[in-house]
C-alpha cells in the first residue's frame, strides 16, 4: 500500500538517506523528497517478495500485511542500494494490542503473547483492558502490562494487534480465519507461533482454600445467550448431583441475574450464592482450591483453566478446538452445533438470540438444551478422584 506525504505519519526509526520505517501494524518505510526510490519488502522466511514499488520523491508505504512477518527492507536511491533492514525484536520495544477483548480472550493471548516475548526477546508492553491489568501484571514483572492512557509515552519498533477479526477476508490482520484456529490458537498464528495451548500465569489472592469443606465451582452466565446451558433441568439435576456425592456448589458468576428482559438468567437454584463484581484474583483463589469447576464458554472457564482447575465446559456453539484443551468437554454431536466456528455465519454480537440456522423454531439453541445432565454427569464421573467423598 502506498500513502501519500499528506498523512503526516512519522515513523520511529530513522535510517540513512532521510529514510523513515518501523514495523507498527506492518512494515513501513517513508522516503524524502529528491530522489527516484525503489522499495522492496520481502518475507525472509518464506523468502516471497510482498511488495516493490517505485516512487518519485516522497512517499510512504506500508505492507498489506499486518501480522508478525520477518520482514527485510531494501531501499534504493536512483538505482543504487542505500538501506537494507530485517526486523530484529530483540531489546526492541514492542507494542503488543489486546485491550478490546474480554476475560477469556485476554487469557488465550496472553500467554501466547509472552511466548513471543520470550522468543524475540524484546522489550515488550502489553495493551490491555485496565480492569484485568492487576491479573497478570505482578505474574509477569518483565513485561509491561498498561492501558490507553500510557501506549504514547515511548518510541515502539513494532506493533501487533491481537484481536478477533471480523471480515478480515483478505487477512491483512491475521494469516487465517479466526473461527478455524479457535480463540485459544488464533494469537500465536498472529504473532508467528506454533499453534498450541499457552496457559498464561496470573496472580492468585492469598489464604488457601476459602472454605473447609470440598466444593465445585459452577458459571452459569455468559457473554451471550447462545453460550449458555439451556437445558431448563440441567443446572438443578447437576447442582443436586453433586451435593448428593458430598460437595458444596458454589455459583462465582459475577451477575446473579443477567440476560436480555425476555429471557433472564438468574443463579442456579440450589447453589451458594458466592455471586458479585469482585476482584478476578479472589475468583482466581476460589478456582485454584475447587475439586473442579463446570462452566460453559465463557471467561469463567477460561480463569479456571488459567488458576489451574479442572475444567468441566458445556458447550455446543462452540468447536471443541475453540478453547483450551480439556479432557471434560461436552457437546453433542446429534444437535446443531458448532455455529461459532463456521466460517459461512458471520456472528451477530448485538443480537442476544443469535441462533443462525434455528432463530425463531422450537430448535433455536438445541445446541446447548440438547447437551443432557447425564451427559454432564459422565464427563465428571471421569474426573480422578470424583465421588469419593460419598463412599
Amino acid at each position: 500500500m502506498a500513502m501519500s506525504d499528506n498523512d503526516r505519519v512519522v515513523l520511529t526509526q530513522v535510517g540513512p538517506e532521510g529514510i523513515r520505517y518501523d514495523f507498527m501494524d506492518g512494515c513501513r518505510v517513508w522516503v524524502p523528497e529528491g530522489a527516484r526510490w525503489t522499495v522492496s519488502l520481502r518475507d525472509v522466511d518464506t523468502d516471497t517478495v510482498l511488495f516493490f514499488q517505485e516512487i518519485n520523491g516522497s512517499g510512504m508505504v506500508q505492507s498489506l500485511k499486518r501480522y508478525y512477518v520477518r520482514f527485510e527492507i531494501t531501499v534504493c536511491k536512483d538505482g543504487s542500494e542505500v538501506f537494507t533492514h530485517v526486523c530484529d525484536l530483540k531489546d526492541r520495544e514492542v507494542l503488543i494490542v489486546m485491550q478490546l477483548g474480554g476475560l477469556g480472550d485476554h487469557i488465550a493471548w496472553v500467554g501466547q503473547a509472552a511466548a513471543f516475548v520470550e522468543e524475540h526477546g524484546c522489550r515488550a508492553s502489553f495493551l490491555v483492558n485496565g480492569a484485568l491489568i492487576s491479573l497478570f501484571e505482578d505474574a509477569y514483572p518483565h513485561i509491561r502490562f498498561i492501558d490507553e492512557e500510557d501506549v504514547g509515552d515511548r518510541q515502539y519498533y513494532a506493533r501487533y494487534r491481537v484481536l478477533v477479526f471480523f471480515g478480515d477476508r483478505e487477512f491483512t490482520c491475521q494469516p487465517n480465519d479466526y473461527r478455524q484456529t479457535g480463540l485459544s490458537h488464533m494469537g500465536a498464528y498472529i504473532l508467528g507461533l506454533p499453534p498450541q495451548d499457552r496457559k498464561p500465569r496470573i496472580v492468585v489472592d492469598p489464604g488457601g482454600r476459602p472454605m473447609e469443606e470440598p466444593y465445585v465451582c459452577i458459571g452459569a452466565q455468559a457473554s451471550g445467550l447462545s453460550k449458555y446451558w439451556n437445558n431448563p433441568r440441567g443446572w438443578y439435576d447437576l447442582i443436586r448431583f453433586l451435593k448428593e456425592k458430598g460437595y458444596k456448589v458454589v455459583c462465582i458468576d459475577k451477575d446473579r441475574v443477567a440476560g436480555p428482559v425476555t429471557a433472564v438468567r438468574t443463579i442456579p437454584h440450589g447453589a451458594q450464592d458466592e455471586t458479585g463484581p469482585r476482584p478476578l484474583t479472589e475468583r482466581a483463589r476460589w478456582l485454584k482450591h475447587a475439586e473442579f469447576f463446570v462452566g460453559t464458554s465463557s471467561g469463567l472457564s477460561w480463569l479456571a483453566w488459567a488458576a489451574g482447575a479442572r475444567v468441566v465446559m458445556i458447550s455446543g456453539y462452540t468447536e471443541p478446538y475453540n478453547e483450551f484443551y480439556t479432557p471434560y468437554r461436552v457437546i453433542n454431536r446429534h444437535v446443531c452445533n458448532g455455529c461459532a466456528n463456521d466460517v459461512n455465519i458471520d456472528l451477530q454480537a448485538e443480537d442476544p438470540f443469535f441462533c443462525p440456522h434455528h432463530k425463531g423454531t422450537e430448535r433455536m439453541f438445541e445446541c446447548s438444551r440438547g447437551i443432557s445432565f447425564t451427559q454432564v454427569k459422565k464427563a465428571i464421573e471421569r474426573i480422578p478422584g470424583f465421588g469419593e467423598l460419598s463412599e
